[in-house]
């Protein structure tokens, strides 16, 4: 008959009355009839789907609501996992399908009942021959001992789900077994209901409520469509592979799927079929698609790292501060008591008012030709570069995508594409204890599941392997996912979220792969490793937590790479009880505490992070915080770029810091014992390990509003953890030895107050940097009882002083360039030397020596624009000598040699003053030649970080006991956190 005969809305009422068989043979009469059955998908095959008594909704449990992409498809799926049961026997390759049928032809069919052939299953069991149906007809039917499947046989119950229930113990002694539309209820002898040692068990719409199924290696199981409920769970002890497909798991008193043991090396003949099944599933492994989570809108970061994706989206200085609300400049911002950035000292002032005419090249000596002058020179493009751009970064490194992630990592790949012991797909797990529970080198594989209102959804242990793709774990009561003793795994592309504890969980030697999942809205951490856990975190969104986004301690040790951790609570990431970790190429921005914040033997290192944005300071290393920070580009935060204080001993190499709303780097160091405790937020009540008072750095790093500690022993274990840690000596001795505090080739400009703070009670080492472009001073020294070396800088173009040295500070300067800052070069109270350093253009005078100081000026360089070369004002002792003076503007009337008049103990010697001579009209005939400007460019690389480490062999690092003063910033918004 022709299709068109009749219109196809005429010929689809027809073909609704077609059963499944019927509907098959018309799809073969031809292509016209093929495609007018396909079109049935949304009415016919619909209703045959949702009708079928042996399955459920497609979508069930976790989306009951929503449509698969195909009706047709869905049921044809259903059909051929329902015979896999059927599949045993010899492979006959052409005859196979003959041989299924012929086991269908001599099938029978046995009822039992009330009136049917049999009233009790036992005694149809006793009868029936392989692969025969038993057809339970509604009722209740209860054995009084244990029933033994001794051949392949099909079990169905009549009628809808829930009207045949079994309360029977079975063990199966057969190759394969089928049970479909049943429920499973314990009987009074025992909890288990149905177990296998190695045969093949295939399980479709069964309800099991209070009972255990328990399959042994080299059993095996198929479970599709089933509930467990009301403290229901699955054992699989040792198992090759079992499927468990959309069963819904709740009410455990456990864990609702227990894996125990690794799989046995035997193998029963369903295994190549339940491979073959789960394959037929669309994998996260191969999916090519481009990460499901998007990035905040308006995001922002640095320069492309290789291999990245990026987001190019302009963003200036501006439009920051009027999104934030934040006045950047700082200006009159009270710093510490008695001395204000918005303060200029009188003759300063003056300077200031007379220098309006600027300091023109036509009297200048050229000195653009410095050792880091090629951190401030335009780019072949045409571009600034970092140092002299006013402007922040405008790009953001995006995570890589999942498949990006398997091209790069050759094991991640192998275990995504892994179909090895318990795989569970589309589960819904919720209101119970737990959800799957691996030990003892137990295997599973978990895909596109939801855990929701569990105390956990996930604990895998004892060198056990978890696989987990695309799942939602939220809602849980402690952590979301605990990874412990030597676990190991792939976690990848979940949302892991609204947790009450972290989102994942690793210690004790655990050391999983976490990649692209997006974790967050957690009531504390987002991700916690401690106790020597391990791990490899890349490519994560970790956003809106309460605490930390990651937070390692207690000699945790993760690679942390490639993420994005924003918009937290609290810190984007805390290192915090000898906690370790390599932290590189993260963006970390919008956190409302520190982008990393670093304490209590924290020793991470981290290098080229993006820390940006943040409400408070970019990086805090609080007390006796470590590591190494190396090529990060810290900038645009509310706070200081880096914030070092309390007795840490960190290394600043090669770091960006700028337009910050404060310091680019603070170090402050000497403590108050009366307030601090105060300041540093301790909980009253509490001791810290080993009996010390205070964890306020943990407050610091993981909430204030809460009390107590975050529970690191899950469910109510107690374990001390201090006598696991490592020691100092054995900790450190893969580690350079350090002593004193570096800070060496950095670049700090465009912050909003002074660019490098110095407040500090322990000796420390700044070499190489570049400071420019601050609007307060380029280095101000308040407190330094101990030596400060400032050696090799570049102090350029600051809104205020070049170099500020106070009263009772010991520093010494040597090898600087301090070029065309807006107050003095240099204003020296303390006590040191001030040796070799060019100070050119500098608005104010030259060199001020004030005070008692005892001081030693010798062989420096100098040109001021209007004041006085070098100034020594008040009663200084010390030295002044071979220094080489030449006079800037020629309308400059004051003496570049100046002693206040009866100072006796002060030497003046050998010092030359060149002046312009009278018939002086055109460019000064002077050139800064041996030594051409300084600082010398003792390393082409500038600020690039991998030259540093044979450089840091003698011993320039350092220790930095810090914490901040009584009058500093008490109660502020960066400061009360530490």
């Amino acid at each position: 008959m022709d299709v068109g005969s009749l219109p196809v809305e005429l010929w689809r009422v027809i073909l609704a009355y077609l059963p499944l068989p019927d509907l098959g043979r018309c799809c073969q009469v031809c292509r016209a009839w093929r495609e007018l059955i396909l079109s049935l998908d949304n009415t016919r095959w619909r209703q045959l789907c949702l009708g079928c008594s042996e399955c459920r909704h497609p979508n069930w449990p976790s989306q009951p609501n929503l449509e698969p992409p195909s009706w047709r498809e869905a049921l044809k799926h259903h059909a051929l996992a329902s015979r896999t049961w059927a599949q045993n026997g010899p492979d006959h390759q052409s005859s196979a399908c003959l041989l299924f049928f012929r086991r269908r032809k001599d099938r029978r069919v046995w009822h039992v009942g009330p009136g049917c052939e049999f009233e009790t299953l036992r005694g149809a069991l006793g009868v029936v021959g392989p692969y025969d149906r038993v057809v339970l007809h509604p009722g209740v039917y209860e054995e009084q001992a244990e029933v033994a499947l001794k051949v392949p046989v099909e079990l169905v119950g009549l009628g809808r789900l829930g009207e045949v229930a079994l309360l029977v113990c079975m063990e199966q002694q057969c190759p394969t077994a089928r049970l479909c539309n049943l429920v499973f209820m314990p009987p009074w002898f025992s909890t288990v209901v149905y177990k296998t040692t190695w045969g093949h068990v295939q399980l479709d719409n069964c309800n099991f409520e209070g009972a255990q199924l328990q399959i042994r290696g080299p059993g095996t199981c198929q479970a599709r469509f089933c509930s467990f409920s009301q403290g229901s769970s699955a054992h699989l002890l040792g198992v090759v592979l079992s499927l468990l497909d959309s069963c819904d798991f709740s009410g455990s008193d456990t864990a609702s799927v227990n894996v125990e043991g690794p799989p046995v090396s035997e193998r029963n003949w369903a295994c190549k079929h339940l491979a073959c099944l789960a394959r037929t599933f669309p994998s996260c492994a191969v999916s090519n698609s481009s990460s499901p989570f998007c990035p905040v809108a308006g995001s922002t970061g640095g320069p492309q790292p290789p291999g990245s994706n990026i987001k190019r989206d302009h963003v200036s200085i501006e439009d920051w501060q009027r999104r934030t609300g934040v006045d950047a400049l700082c200006q009159g911002t009270v710093i510490e008591d008695g001395w204000s950035e918005g303060d200029h000292s009188e003759e300063e002032s003056r300077n200031g008012e007379n220098t309006k005419k600027h300091f023109t090249t036509d009297y200048k000596i050229p000195c653009d030709n410095h050792g880091l002058s090629h951190l401030l020179k335009p780019r072949a493009d045409g571009s600034l570069p970092l140092a002299s751009s006013p402007d922040p970064l405008p790009m953001t490194p995006e995570p890589l995508t999942f498949q990006q992630e398997l091209e790069r990592d050759p094991e991640a790949q192998m275990l995504a594409t892994a179909t090895l012991g318990c795989i569970l797909r589309r589960c819904l797990f919720r209101d119970g204890k737990g959800g799957v529970h691996l030990s003892n080198y137990g295997q599973a594989r978990l895909e596109g599941n939801i855990f929701r209102g569990l105390n956990y959804a996930v604990r895998c242990i004892q060198n056990s392997t978890i696989v987990m793709l695309r799942n939602e774990v939220c809602e849980c009561r402690a952590s979301g996912v605990f990874l412990r003793l030597s676990a190991e795994g792939l976690i990848a592309e979940n949302n892991i979220h609204s947790n009450g504890e972290a989102g994942l969980d690793i210690r004790k030697g655990a050391n999983p792969i976490i990649v692209c999942n997006k974790i967050h809205s957690g009531l504390r951490s987002g991700i916690v490793v401690l106790g020597k856990g391990k791990g490899s975190i890349r490519s994560n969104w970790i956003y809106n937590n309460k605490e930390a986004g990651v937070y390692i301690l207690f000699s945790g040790n993760p690679v942390v790479s490639g993420n994005h951790i924003f918009q937290g609570q609290a810190a984007g990431i805390a290192v915090n009880e000898n906690g370790r970790g390599i932290i590189k190429e993260n963006v970390i921005k919008e956190n409302q505490w520190g982008g990393i914040d670093i304490r209590r033997g924290g020793d991470p290192i981290l290098k080229n992070n993006y820390i940006c944005y943040g409400f408070s300071d970019g990086v805090v290393v609080g007390e006796r915080g470590r590591g190494l920070i190396e090529g990060n580009h810290v900038y645009c935060n509310k706070g200081c770029g880096v914030w070092v204080m309390s007795s840490s001993l960190p290394q600043l190499l090669g770091n960006y810091i700028n337009h910050n709303c404060m310091y680019g780097l603070a170090v402050f160091c000497r403590k108050d014992p009366e307030n601090i405790e105060a300041r540093e937020g301790n909980w009253q009540g509490q001791e810290g390990p080993g009996g010390e008072g205070g964890s306020g750095e943990r407050r610091g790093v993981e909430g204030g509003g809460r009390e107590g500690q975050e529970n690191l022993n899950e469910e109510g274990e107690l374990f001390a953890w201090e006598s696991d840690l490592d020691s100092e000596d054995e900790r450190h001795s893969a580690r350079r030895s350090i002593s004193v505090a570096l800070v060496e080739a950095n670049c700090m400009s465009y912050n909003g107050a002074v660019g490098l703070y110095v407040k500090s009670s322990e000796p420390l080492n700044v070499f190489a940097n570049l400071v420019n472009n601050n609007h307060g001073t380029g280095i101000a020294v308040l407190q330094s009882s101990q030596l400060t070396r400032l050696v090799t800088n570049c102090v350029l173009e600051n809104g205020r002083a070049g170099v500020t040295v106070e009263r009772d500070c010991r520093v010494e300067l040597r090898g600087n360039g301090i070029y065309e800052n807006s107050g003095h070069g240099v204003s020296f109270y303390g006590s040191g030397q001030i040796v070799e350093n060019d100070v050119f253009g500098n608005r104010g005078y030259g060199i001020q020596v004030t005070g008692s100081a005892d001081i030693k000026v010798l062989r420096n360089r100098v040109q001021p624009a209007h004041g006085c070369g070098i100034a020594v004002v008040g009663p200084v002792k010390g030295v002044v000598h071979d220094n080489l003076l030449f006079q800037g503007h020629p309308g400059n009337k004051k003496t570049l040699l100046h002693m206040d008049p009866g100072n006796d103990n002060c030497v003046l010697r050998n010092n030359s003053i060149l002046r312009h001579n009278n018939s002086y009209t055109s460019a000064p005939p002077w050139v800064l030649e041996n030594p051409p400007p300084r600082p010398l460019a003792s390393s082409p690389s500038g600020l690039s970080s991998s030259q540093y480490p044979s450089r840091l062999g003698i011993s320039m690092t350092t220790r930095i006991s810090a914490t901040v003063e009584s009058g500093c910033h008490s109660g502020s918004m960066f400061c009360s956190i530490l």
